[in-house]
C-alpha cells in the first residue's frame, strides 16, 4: 500500500483528451472528476484543478476539426472555449455543495516574485474557505515564442503543485500508467507500478502527445512529474476514465504509475530553478569550483554574457564548454555585467561608480542544476 498519511494538498490535472467528447465537451465525465474531488474534501483534503481543454472546446464550437497550431486562432478559441469549460465545472461543482474559482496564469506570473506572492496568498485564501481553484494557462495572451506560455498543462500542474505546497500532483489521463511501451500496439508492454526517479531510461518510454486538441503526452508527463520531485511532491499517472480513480489513488491502492518525490528544494530555490531565463552567463573553472564549495560569485569569473536582462531576474550559468551549471538571480543587469567581466570586485566602484554590490550573487540566489531535461 502506498502512503499518502502526509498529503493534505493535491494538484489534480485533467488532459484535453478525457473531457472531449466527439462534438463537444464530455459533461459525465466533468461531473464525474466533480465529485470525486468532493469526495476528497470530505476526507479532509485540498484540492486544486488544473485543467485542459479550453482550446479544444473553442475549435469544436468553430466548427474547427483539425490541430490549431496559428497562434490567433488558438487565442480565439481559447476564449471561446474557456467560459464553456468553466460552466461544466460551476454546474458540476455545484451539485456537490462547492464553489469554484477561475484562475488563468501565464508562465510570467510565476516568473515575477511579487505577482507569484500574490498568487500563492489569494490561492491559500481560496482553499482555506473550501474552494476549488481551477487554473488553466492564459491562452488568450500567452505566447511560447516569447517566454510567457508553459508549453502545456502538465508542466503548469507541477509548477502550481510546487508552488503552493502540495505532497501529490494526480495526473489523469486515458491511460492507466506508465508503461515501457504503447500498450495499444506492443503487447510486451509492462506497466510500471512505481518509478524512484525519472532518468532518461524511464523518459525513454514515453511518447507524444495523443490526440489531435492536446499538447501533452507520457513525455510531458514524466517532466512534469521530475519539477514536482524537487518540492517533495510525488506524481500519480492514471486513468481518469475511472470513475473512483481519485479516491482508490488516495486509500493507497495500486493504481497509475506512482513516481516518487526527491531532495526538497525551498521555495525560494524552486521560484529559481522553474523561472524562465533572461539571458546567461559563462563562468571558468575557477568560479565553478568556488560557487561548488558555497562561495558568491565574483566578476573575475565571469568570461561571458549573453541576452539582456536586469538586476534581480533569472539567468542561466554556463560552464566555458557550454553544459550548464546552474540558475541564479544575478544583481547587477547585462550591460554592466559585459562591463565589468573579468574584473576584481574591488574595482566595480571604479568602474560602475558606488552603490553596487560586491558579487554578482550570492550562494543561497544560486541552484545548481544536476539535470536540464525538465527546464
Amino acid at each position: 500500500m502506498r502512503d499518502f498519511s502526509k498529503v493534505r494538498r493535491i494538484v489534480i490535472k485533467v488532459g484535453t483528451n478525457l473531457l472531449s467528447s466527439g462534438s463537444g465537451i464530455n459533461a459525465q465525465r466533468v461531473r464525474s472528476i466533480c465529485r470525486q474531488i468532493g469526495d476528497l474534501k470530505n476526507m479532509g483534503y485540498q484540492v486544486i484543478l488544473v485543467s485542459s481543454g479550453a482550446v479544444g472546446l473553442g475549435a469544436m464550437e468553430l466548427g474547427h476539426k483539425n490541430k490549431v497550431v496559428y497562434i490567433p486562432m488558438r487565442q480565439a478559441c481559447a476564449s471561446i472555449g474557456q467560459p464553456v469549460l468553466m460552466q461544466h465545472y460551476r454546474e458540476g461543482f455545484r451539485e456537490c455543495g462547492i464553489l469554484t474559482a477561475q484562475v488563468l496564469i501565464t508562465r510570467n506570473d510565476l516568473n515575477n516574485r511579487k505577482t507569484y506572492n500574490n498568487l500563492r496568498a489569494s490561492v491559500s485564501t481560496l482553499l482555506s474557505m473550501g474552494v476549488v481553484p481551477v487554473f488553466n494557462e492564459n491562452d488568450v495572451v500567452s505566447i511560447a515564442e516569447i517566454g510567457t506560455a508553459f508549453g502545456d498543462n502538465d508542466r503548469m500542474s507541477a509548477m502550481v503543485a510546487s508552488k503552493i505546497d502540495a505532497q501529490l500532483l494526480i495526473l489523469l489521463t486515458d491511460i492507466d500508467g506508465l508503461y515501457t511501451g504503447n500498450p495499444r500496439t506492443d503487447r510486451d508492454a509492462v506497466k510500471l507500478d512505481e518509478v524512484d526517479t525519472v532518468t532518461d531510461g524511464i523518459m525513454s518510454f514515453a511518447r507524444g502527445a495523443g490526440s489531435t486538441f492536446s499538447t501533452g503526452g507520457m513525455k510531458t508527463k514524466l517532466m512534469a512529474a521530475k519539477i514536482a520531485a524537487m518540492a517533495d511532491c510525488a506524481t500519480v499517472i492514471a486513468c481518469g476514465e475511472d470513475d473512483n480513480v481519485l479516491v482508490s489513488i488516495l486509500r493507497g491502492e495500486n493504481t497509475g504509475t506512482f513516481i516518487h518525490p526527491s531532495i526538497r528544494l525551498t521555495q525560494r530555490q524552486r521560484w529559481i530553478i522553474n523561472n524562465s531565463h533572461s539571458g546567461s552567463i559563462v563562468i571558468d573553472d575557477g568560479a565553478a569550483e568556488a560557487l561548488e564549495k558555497h562561495r558568491s560569485l565574483l566578476p573575475s569569473g565571469v568570461v561571458g554574457v549573453s541576452g539582456i536582462f536586469n538586476r534581480g531576474d533569472v539567468i542561466q550559468v554556463h560552464r566555458t564548454d557550454g553544459s550548464l551549471f546552474g540558475k541564479a538571480v544575478t544583481a547587477f543587469d547585462s550591460t554592466e555585467l559585459a562591463v565589468m567581466m573579468g574584473h576584481r570586485s574591488d574595482e566595480i566602484d571604479t568602474i560602475l561608480g558606488k552603490g553596487h554590490k560586491d558579487c554578482i550573487f550570492r550562494p543561497e540566489d544560486l541552484v545548481v542544476v544536476k539535470d536540464d531535461s525538465s527546464l
